[in-house]
């Protein structure tokens, strides 16, 4: 799929689950990019906020998150419309870098949710070479990390 299509794999797959999880970056109806973080399950589980112009772009975002994947901190916070919990991961001048992708009923499986989206940025793992020069190399969890 090129860049100018709807949704763009990076990460076709994490663990077994194959192409169910991964990182990828989307295409969004203002034409700018936003990544986002499927767990092996299919289940998303973090988005970017913000947009991005180009794929590599978001896709460098990324990789600054993953690197800094052990000195994140997660402000917990209560959804202004309905209910729940939602953790944003906030960035330069306190604007969200990222977010859950999804409230979540209660404060502490907010919580739980955070760290386990942590442990699953630690296991991905560096493409080799340069992820713009092979946008078909896989970041993936060592099969004996998958749930």
């Amino acid at each position: 799929m090129d860049a100018s299509a709807r949704g763009r794999a990076v990460s076709p797959g994490l663990g077994k689950a194959g192409p169910r999880g991964g990182f990828r970056t989307e295409r969004g109806p203002d034409g700018r990019y936003r990544w986002q973080l499927k767990a092996s399950n299919g289940r998303l589980v973090a988005v970017s906020p913000a947009a991005f112009e180009t794929p590599a772009e978001a896709e460098r975002s990324f990789e600054n998150l993953r690197a800094a994947a052990p000195e994140l901190v997660a402000r917990i916070t209560h959804v202004r419309d309905g209910i729940g919990w939602i953790w944003v991961v906030p960035g330069a001048r306190g604007l969200p870098e990222i977010r859950s992708s999804r409230p979540y009923e209660r404060y502490a499986t907010c919580q739980n949710a955070f760290r386990r989206f942590v442990v699953l940025l630690g296991r991905l793992t560096e493409p080799a070479g340069d992820p713009a020069q092979h946008p078909s190399e896989s970041r993936r969890l060592r099969p004996t990390d998958a749930r």
